[in-house]
């Protein structure tokens, strides 16, 4: 992914309204990855730099280029208000209308959330995969019995009388 990553860059090097870069989280962008969340390599990141998003998309130049022309770039927020829509405008004066605290304690509230979310998600997944692996048991356990009631030999048998059938033709 490395040499269609470094392409990117080098096609958006001189736009004024998209940056595409990279940072190595083993040295010198570390702190900034840690601050990310980044926790595997290679992790793309999008967006607001104060509320960046996972890239899910295809990691080849041309996926790459296609998402960051259609994708990157001026958004909606605080300092481009005029590319918000009247609800998203309604928003931003709401939380522009609270203090630093009751901001805080909103952000935190949210992020409450989004962890409850992953950890019930978490929890689910796991049961599944318990489940999972007692149909994958009982399904072995039952093929193994079919086939040690003699369904080989039983085939066995039944193949050897259609071959004594057509010696007898």
């Amino acid at each position: 992914m490395k040499p269609a990553w470094d392409k990117l860059m080098a096609e958006f090097a001189d736009s004024t309204d998209r940056l595409v870069g990279d940072a190595d989280c083993t040295a010198a962008g570390k702190p900034l990855c840690d601050a990310q969340g980044v926790q595997g390599f290679p992790t793309i990141k999008y967006g607001d730099p104060n509320n960046l998003e996972d890239y899910q998309g295809g990691r080849d130049f041309d996926a790459l280029k296609k998402f960051a022309e259609e994708n990157l770039g001026p958004t909606c927020g605080p300092n481009n208000v005029d590319l918000c829509d009247d609800e998203q405008k309604k928003t931003i004066e709401k939380y522009q209308g609270m203090s630093a605290d009751e901001l805080d304690a909103a952000i935190t509230e949210a992020e409450g959330g989004l962890k409850t979310a992953e950890e019930t998600f978490k929890a689910a997944v796991e049961k599944l995969q318990k489940s999972y692996e007692g149909l994958m048991k009982t399904k072995d356990d039952e093929i193994a019995a079919i086939k040690g009631g003699g369904l080989g030999m039983m085939k066995s048998v039944k193949a050897a009388a259609g071959s004594a059938k057509k010696e007898e033709l």
